[in-house]
């Protein structure tokens, strides 16, 4: 198979889309710096909250600008792109209608990898966005697995993991995250996808356990192999 170079659209959030560069190196199977993929990655902080669009918050659309970052990316040479932001997918069949490359979709291939998981019922740790747009429960229907969302006051603790303290700079830790745990582990799931991109930080930082599954890993992985290269084993 050709080799493909990747587009990275990133800056949703920086710190996110740092560790999604990091997580390609890290898990292709390559034994010198020629054996790794050509990845440019536009960190474009520009990109306005997607989830604040979402729920009215704000009138700043975000795909408009994610267009414009997937037709820079395809003029620099990439010949597919990936987005590090779960509530970015909302609009997808929008980006991929204004991209003049394929862009990877990540919550597809998530609930994809909880389908070869063997997952009946999963529990979706996102934005109010993502939850909002349903994107993840659907995704995950389309495989025979049953979506559950957290209460709201869960969810509210998931929301401000990620604004207060991953997209601000501060550290999240064990005690900070068990409460969150604790509330989904009562809802009786076999899998709990971290449906953030900085849920995955937190994932890398705490290292949380087999249960969960790191819809930026799974992107990580997805896009190796549609480069052409191996994921190491």
């Amino acid at each position: 198979m050709m080799k493909k170079t990747l587009g990275i659209i990133g800056g949703v959030g920086p710190l996110a889309t740092m560790f999604l560069g990091e997580a390609i190196v890290r898990l292709t199977n390559a034994k010198n710096d020629q054996e790794h993929l050509h990845t440019i990655i536009d960190n474009d902080t520009r990109i306005p909250d997607r989830t604040a669009f979402i729920l009215g918050k704000s009138n700043q659309n975000p795909v408009p600008v994610i267009i414009e970052d997937a037709r820079k990316l395809a003029s620099y040479g990439a010949d597919l792109v990936c987005i590090p932001c779960n509530t970015a997918h909302s609009f997808y069949e929008e980006i991929q209608q204004g991209s003049p490359i394929p862009v990877i979709h990540m919550i597809r291939e998530t609930a994809k990898r909880a389908k070869s998981l063997e997952a009946k019922k999963a529990a979706i740790l996102a934005t109010d966005g993502t939850i909002y747009s349903k994107v993840y429960q659907k995704a995950l229907m389309e495989e025979g697995i049953e979506p559950v969302i957290p209460d709201e006051h869960t969810q509210k603790l998931v929301m401000s993991i990620i604004y207060d303290h991953v997209k601000s700079g501060k550290e999240v830790t064990r005690e900070k995250w068990s409460d969150i745990e604790a509330a989904v582990f009562d809802l009786d799931c076999d899998r709990i996808i971290l449906g953030c991109t900085e849920l995955s930080v937190v994932n890398k930082n705490l290292q949380l356990g087999e249960r969960y599954i790191d819809s930026l890993l799974v992107l990580a992985e997805t896009a190796i192999i549609r480069c052409g290269y191996e994921v190491k084993k």
